[in-house]
Order: C-alpha cells, then structure tokens, then sequence
C-alpha cells in the first residue's frame, strides 16, 4: 500500500512544500503540498521529479575506499580508518593550511551541509578554504559586507508588495530565484503585473523573464555596475535622492555623490548599448514609483565588475527610501537567526585579513578564490607548503571552476583525498575515500540560509520521509564522523560533535546581557532541549534562542522544536518588515554607503567607460530543470530545452556561414570546445551563451545516464585569471570568445 509524506523540496532556493507518494521505501511520486504555509501548492519539474532524483540507480549505496589503485566498496568503518589516516598525519606534519576543504552549493540544501562544515573548519583551523560563493554570489555578500557590516545581511525585493520591480542578471522563471527565496517567483511576478506595478529586465538575453516584461534592455554584457552608476548619477543630478526615514541611518552620501561624478548617462551609454535617455527614464521611474526594488543575481556578479554592481544595486534602493521598508528591498528574519543584539556600532567587516600563497589573492568572508584551487594544489613558493591533501563536501569543482582540466589533473597529484558525495563525477573519482550520504527522502529537511532570504518569514522542519535503508548511513552522522577523523577525534560517538556545539553556544549565550537565557545554568538548559537526533537538538536550540523563540521558557509562546513539529506543514512567521538599524555591524553604527574598497575600485570602472571588446562575447544561462551540474544523471531533467547548445543571433550565424545545429568550436583563454549551434534571437548580436554544469565525458565516473549526452564545460574557456578584485569572483560572464567554423 502506498503512503504520503511531506517533504521541503532540496534542489533549488524556492524551498517548496511536497507531498510524496511512497511505496514501501521508495518515492514514487510527488506534488505540492497546498496546506504549505511559504509554497502552497506550486512545484516546478525539480520537484515533480523528486522520486526520480532520489531513486537514481547510480547513487553510491557504500563507502569507496581506494586499494591499489582502484576505488572499491568498503565499510563505513574502513572508510573512517582511511580518512583519519589520510588527513591527520599531513596535518601534524605540514600544519592545517595543506589541508584544502571545497564546499559546493548542495551543503546549502542540507541540514547536514549548514551544520556541520563550519565545525569542521574550525577543528582543522585551515585557511584553505573555498567553495562555490566564489563562482556565484560572494560579490553579493562582499558588497552587504562593507554597506550593512555583516555579509549575511542581504535584502531581498518584497515581491508580494511592491510597485516597481528592476531585475539585473535575474532569470527567476528558470532559477526559481537566488539570494531571494521565494516560493512561484513566476507566479508573483504575474501578480505585480496584475495589480497595476511595472517589471523591468536588464539582461543580455531575452529570457522567459524578460519576456514577460514591461521593458527589456538588451544590456551590453559586464556592463551592469556602469547604468547602474549612471542611474545614481541621474538621482543626484535630478534631486530625485529621497532617503526618508533612511537617513538617520546613513553615512557618506555627500561622498557618494562625488564619486558618482563621472558616470554621467551619456559617458556609459556606448559601453553599455543603452542610450542615455533610457538611463534617464529607468532613474526616473524608479524614483517615481510609490515602492520600488532592484535585484539583481549571477549575471551581474560573475563579470569583472560585480562587487560594484552589487553594491549599487543597493545604493539605488537606499537613495530612492526603498530600502528596509515594505515594497521595497527589506533584510529577512529567520527563525534560526542569533538572539537579535542591540543596535550600535559593531566590529565591522574586513577583507584580505589573509591572502592566497601563490597568486596572493585577498581572502573574502573567510574564502579564498576557487578560481585558484589548482595552483594551490601544483604550485611550489617559498610561502608554505601546497595543499597536499583535499576535501569535498557536495562539489564537483572540475566542471564548476575555470580551466576544469587544470584542476582534474592538479586532483590527481594529492597526496590524498576524500569526497562526502553520492556520486563518483568528474571531481570525486579522484578521491581515495567517497562517503555518500542518503537520498534527501532519508534525510530530514530545514533550510537555514535560504530561510534568512526568504520573501515571507516563514519556519518549516520535515523528519525524514523514509527510514534508513540498511548499510546507509545519515548525512548528518557522516559528517559529524568526518569531523571527528579529520580532527585528531577519530573514534569518539558523533554525538560529541553536536554536545559540543551545544555546550559551545549556550556557554556563550548564558553569559550575553542581551540574550534571554543571561545568567542561566548552560548544562541545565542542553538538558531542557528536545529531539530524537542531535541535529533536531541543534535546530530546537537555535529556535529557542532565536528572535521568535520560547528563550527556554522565558516566552511562552515562542518557538521551540516541539512546536514546530506540532505544525508539518509549516508556522507562518509573517510579512517581511522593516527592522534597521538592528542589522548593522558595521563600525559607525549605520549604512556606510562609501566604504573604501568600493572607493577605492571606483577608478577601474571608470576606465570601463572607454573599453569596448571587439567579437563575440560569452555569457552563460540556467535551465529549469537542472542546477548546476547536480541533476543531469536524471532522465526526466535533460533533453528537451536543457540541452548544451550554443545560442547565438541569426545575424552573427549568417555573417559567420552557420547553420542550426552544426558543430562549432568555441575558444577562450582557458582552452576550447566544441558545441552544438542553435540560432536564436533570444541573445543579442554579439553575444553567444553556452549554460553551465556540462562536460560529463570524464572516464572514471558511474554516471551512466548524463554519459549519454554529456554536453561541453564552459568553464574550459576560461583559465581562472579574471577574477572580480574585491570578491574573487570568477568573471564567466561578457568573457571574449573565438567561433573556429572550419577544421
């Protein structure tokens, strides 16, 4: 007989509820769960195909251990011996920095991903560290860093409120969104259409989201951060800056308006393809409108200029009153966010507080540049020893991360390597140890980070949908081991890694004036708390300490796990609101909305003004169902429209003697590759895009199905060299590229 069970959806930040239909112990169904208090019922073909994703034949059921030569199943105690045996004696002998720790973008998904790294990094106190921010958003936070003081304080457009929507870089109808969480972004945007608010959509590329809007301006790409400039510009000149009841938060405005200076609309237009009369409207409009928002996403962050492009994206919303106020952009609160401290200056944000041993790239929010992981691993300097040893957590950095070949063969030089995948891809077959985690049904499910993004305060906890099958072992339980092997603990019960995190927090928390366990006894509260795992007691810690929580009692009706459990499908924590300057960390207390980087950065973008690169350029786009290069083993998810091609304009084909479908070389400074075309003018003249996530023709991986059809890796035309200074953001947009037609 079948059954039904909820479930938060892992394989996009829309985090919708789901409904599955299981079989025994397999998933063979799904749909939305209407009764969700954040989703209500919307799923997309991600979703739809979570039986699918989770009963794939090709996931590892058993540890892989390598035995001359060869990667062979093993036990989960052999695997463990080998790890401890592998990390530890490089350590001791070499210090914590030989130690690389590559972090990619499903550990946001996870409960087990967003517990547990960070305890891992700090037992082994390495500064090797990277993950998959610095090939998408760390511009982002870089730029919230230096603002806000916190470069997890990101504000997000309140799409269910505002008027006027300006989206930069954003294709949310295929993304389903990104650093704004938000359950059928198509669907609300067709709602802001419908109640009379405008959308506008900056993008080299006519998409399904520019499509459906009011303006579309085909942007020159890596051109963002100068209109964006331009329109601040044309605020201040036109004395159209209308801070409100932002200002006594501000510092630094009459600075800003001096540093704007030069990027007047006529200066950029050339370089931006937009002329100075539309900058002026798009200034206008914004500032005109009752509530207005700018986003912007990965286009604008992966070019040479994406911190600035951040930065001012936020800057518009500032100067037009729009920031933290509904209808605007407003900073979310999760229910797992720290107990709220009280407003006043904090310590700030700081960059380059270490650098990188060979390229001395500047460390950003405690990472170094991905971009530079392979000459780490093969370069020799007097700066210390090269990473010797590698661990991936939910990565595969050969497709994800510029010139993959470099990095494949870097890979194979370690002295030893150990991947937390469930997969053996083009990055894990490399690994001496594979420790695959469950399918997401045997997981259990709370979203951590995207809950501090999310369009509508929301919390939502799902146990696991399926029990463990025989010989699995929890994600959470994998790393909490993998945290006590690579620490010098080997041995210890896991348990101990969630006792000590306890211990840790509320030994803090009892002694800070403004929490409300001050004073408390910290081992009578980790007594107090409840759940069946030490992850669940984790997560009902957090809700107690939090800014909605019971405080151990001291409220009431505040929120603890039990509570939560009460309600499966969801507590409704209630529109987003405007909360500053509580969120500020900086050292003034307030906005610093020219803080010296930026200022100092400034003067390169300037010489953008006068650069125009000849040829083609490249830019990269999104399918609906995939996510990187996660889900195209998944029959259901490829084909179709989710196919590697390269798209390029009618005009470009036929001045280049193209046709739909012949294969075309496409080189770059990293190398070159061959690709499909398909003619399109959904990508304007000049411009060809080829999406991100393929190049599944590596041998040594168990990945039959995406075999099949394995596309090309865009990332191969790059050689990691162009990096945004401020982030150490690869650039893998507006990057030049050759078309070779003939052999």
């Amino acid at each position: 007989m079948s059954r039904t069970a909820l479930r938060i959806c892992p394989l996009c930040e829309a985090t919708c509820g789901l409904t599955l239909t299981i079989e025994g112990t397999r998933v063979t169904g799904a749909r939305g769960d209407r009764d969700d208090v954040f989703s209500q019922g919307f799923i997309c073909p991600k979703g739809a195909s979570f039986g699918a994703v989770d009963g794939d034949p090709d996931r590892l059921r058993t540890p892989l251990v390598r035995k001359d030569g060869e990667l062979r199943e093993a036990t989960w105690e052999e695997a463990f011996d080998a790890v401890a045996a592998g990390i530890r004696p490089a350590v001791e002998r070499y210090g914590p920095n030989v130690v690389g720790v590559v972090l990619g973008n499903p550990n946001v998904h996870t409960m087990a991903g967003a517990l547990y790294p960070p305890v891992l990094l700090a037992g082994l106190g390495t500064r090797s560290v990277f993950t998959a921010s610095t090939v998408d958003q760390m511009p982002k936070h870089v730029s919230s860093g230096l603002l806000f003081g916190d470069a997890n304080a990101i504000p997000v457009p309140d799409l269910d409120h505002t008027h006027h929507l300006l989206l930069i870089g954003a294709n949310p109808l295929e993304s389903n969104g990104s650093l704004c969480t938000a359950p059928d972004f198509p669907g609300k945007l067709k709602a802001l259409k419908a109640r009379g608010g405008t959308l506008t959509v900056i993008d080299p590329r006519r998409t399904r989201t520019a499509k459906l809007a009011d303006r579309h301006l085909a942007i020159r790409p890596g051109a963002d951060a100068l209109l964006l400039a331009a329109m601040t510009y044309t605020l201040f000149e036109e004395e159209l800056v209308d801070t409100g009841e932002l200002t006594p938060h501000l510092q630094g405005i009459d600075e800003l308006r001096d540093a704007v200076a030069d990027f007047t609309p006529e200066a950029v237009a050339d370089a931006c393809d937009v002329d100075a009369a539309t900058i002026r409207t798009l200034a206008r409009e914004l500032a005109a409108a009752p509530t207005a928002a700018v986003y912007a996403r990965i286009g604008s962050c992966t070019v040479p200029h994406g911190t600035l492009a951040s930065w001012l994206v936020d800057v518009l919303n500032i100067l037009t009153g729009n920031l933290d106020r509904p209808g605007g952009a407003l900073f979310p609160q999760a229910a797992t966010d720290r107990t709220p401290r009280p407003a006043g200056p904090s310590h700030g944000f700081a960059l380059g507080r270490w650098h990188s041993r060979v390229s001395r790239h500047p460390e950003a929010k405690g990472e170094l540049p991905i971009s530079a992981l392979a000459e780490e691993i093969d370069t020799a300097t007097e700066e210390g020893e090269p990473i010797r040893v590698v661990v991936t957590v939910a990565a595969n950095p050969v497709l994800s991360v510029p010139d993959g070949d470099r990095l494949d063969k870097a890979l194979g030089g370690l002295d030893f390597m150990v991947s937390v995948d469930p997969y053996l891809n083009e990055t894990s077959r490399h690994a001496d140890v594979v420790l695959p985690p469950p399918p997401p049904s045997q997981s259990p499910h709370h979203d951590f980070a995207f809950n501090t993004l999310a369009v509508r305060n929301q919390v939502r906890y799902t146990r696991p949908a399926v029990p463990l099958e025989p010989g699995r072992m929890a994600e959470t339980e994998i790393l909490a081991r993998l945290v006590l092997a690579a620490t010098g603990m080997h041995g210890a019960d896991p348990s101990a890694v969630d006792d000590l995190v306890i211990g840790q927090t509320l030994g803090k928390a009892v002694k800070e004036p403004h929490s409300p366990v001050h004073g408390r006894d910290a081992k009578e509260l980790a007594g107090l708390l409840t759940g069946v795992t030490g992850p669940e007691r984790r997560l009902d810690m957090m809700l107690r300490l939090g800014p909605y929580g019971d405080g151990f009692g001291v409220r009431p009706d505040g929120l603890n796990l039990e509570k939560l459990l009460a309600h499966p499908h969801g507590i409704d924590l209630g529109p987003l609101a405007s909360r500053l300057p509580q969120p500020l960390k900086t050292r003034s207390g307030k906005v610093e909305l020219l803080p010296q980087p930026i200022a100092d950065d400034l003067p390169r973008l300037r010489q953008a003004m006068a650069e125009r690169a000849e040829g083609l350029v490249l830019v990269g786009r999104r399918h609906l169902r995939s996510n990187n290069s996660w889900m195209h083993n998944v029959p259901a998810l490829t084909g179709g429209t989710n196919r590697c091609t390269l798209h390029i304009h009618p005009e470009d084909a036929e001045s280049l003697g193209l046709v739909d479908g012949q294969p075309v070389g496409v080189k770059g400074a990293g190398g070159a590759v061959t690709a499909p075309v398909e003619i399109t003018d959904t990508v304007r003249r000049g411009v060809v895009s080829l999406p991100h996530g393929w190049g599944h023709d590596r041998p040594g991986t168990r990945m039959n199905h995406a075999a099949q059809d394995p596309g090309v890796n865009v990332n191969q035309l790059l050689d990691g060299r162009l990096l945004d200074p401020l982030s150490g953001n690869a650039v893998l947009n507006a990057v030049p590229v050759e078309l070779i037609t003939k052999p």
